[in-house]
């Protein structure tokens, strides 16, 4: 009988400038090796994935966002459990961004998402924020 691996629901902003631009953050090393993401977290019980959204980058960033749609679902098994990652399009409505949990952010066009050393998981969605990216500045 094979084991039954938990699912972790967790949500990523993918935040746009409007001038064809996504933020891409970078973890500390003790966390994914510093690797590059986009920012969200986990869930909380009795939590929409959007309110998730706007809490998550609240915390991390200190900005507000509006949540537009759903991007991309990103389903990977780590060794101890399923990640299903919910990935939304957003824009800053008020506030700068402060590192909170992150030691960098850059601001990166549809030519440069490749170069970054994004985290596995995230690498999944780049095809669709490419083309979400691509349809912006047309």
């Amino acid at each position: 009988m094979s084991e039954q691996r938990k699912t972790i629901e967790v949500v990523a902003a993918v935040i746009a400038d409007g001038a064809g631009h996504v933020l891409a953050t970078q973890c500390p090393p003790h966390k994914h090796g510093g690797g590059w993401e986009f920012p969200g977290g986990k869930i909380e019980p009795g939590e929409s994935p959007q309110e998730a959204v706007v809490r998550e980058i609240r915390e991390e960033l200190g900005v507000s966002v509006q949540v537009g749609d759903l991007l991309h679902t990103i389903e990977w098994d780590y060794p101890a459990f399923h990640l299903r990652m919910y990935c939304y399009a957003c824009s800053i409505v008020q506030g700068d961004i402060q590192l909170k949990e992150h030691t960098a952010f850059c601001w990166a066009g549809v030519e440069q998402l490749p170069g970054i050393d994004w985290l596995t998981a995230d690498v999944d969605a780049l095809p669709a924020v490419a083309q979400w990216l691509s349809a912006m500045v047309k």
